[in-house]
């Protein structure tokens, strides 16, 4: 007769959280996965349907995790997701709206556009360039976190991320060349 995953997890000396911890654990993590997210799907919108999938998963299927690392299998989970969606998506595609047109937020920074640049710059990776440099420079995981988390090996997750750094910083340079001429 097969064991219950809280019976395994016992006998282990593991004892699951109770489920008013569990859901405080994952409140803890929406920011980071909100962020993750975005970069994901390169739209707000997208971005939070994607997060609220997520959560949803993850709370429905909290008998499945084994107690290690929560905002590991969370990360892994929404990637998942993510690869799914995206190529059911590819295989039909659609256009979208952008509903974010004419809301605009408070602009800090001394460039106006920088914002903008380094979306452009994002957006123009790879979704597993964005991916592993996300997870390794925004959300801090180290090199085999990341490779485990999206199942490739530990040399394949450092070729992306150095590739996703040249493509921005590529990109980057050439959004800032301003040119200046001498009058004559």
């Amino acid at each position: 007769m097969p064991h219950a995953p809280d019976q395994d997890q016992r006998a282990k000396g593991v004892s699951p959280p109770s489920a008013d911890t569990f859901e405080k654990q994952i409140l803890s993590l929406v920011p980071s996965l909100r962020r993750y997210s975005r970069s994901l799907a390169k739209s707000d919108s997208d971005g939070e349907d994607l997060l609220q999938d997520c959560v949803e998963k993850v709370l429905v299927r909290r008998d499945q995790w084994r107690g290690i690392n929560l905002r590991a299998w969370a990360f892994t989970i929404m990637t998942n997701l993510y690869r799914d969606r995206h190529r059911r998506f590819s295989q039909h595609p659609s256009v979208e709206l952008d509903d974010t047109l004419g809301l605009t937020a408070e602009d800090t920074s001394g460039d106006p556009l920088e914002k903008t640049r380094l979306q452009q710059a994002l957006n123009a990776l790879s979704p597993d360039h964005r991916s592993v440099l996300m997870l390794i420079v925004i959300e801090g995981y180290g090199y085999q976190d990341v490779a485990d988390m999206l199942a490739i090996p530990i040399g394949t997750v450092m070729s992306r991320l150095s590739r996703a750094r040249r493509q921005m910083a590529a990109q980057l340079a050439q959004n800032n060349i301003v040119t200046l001429r001498r009058p004559k």
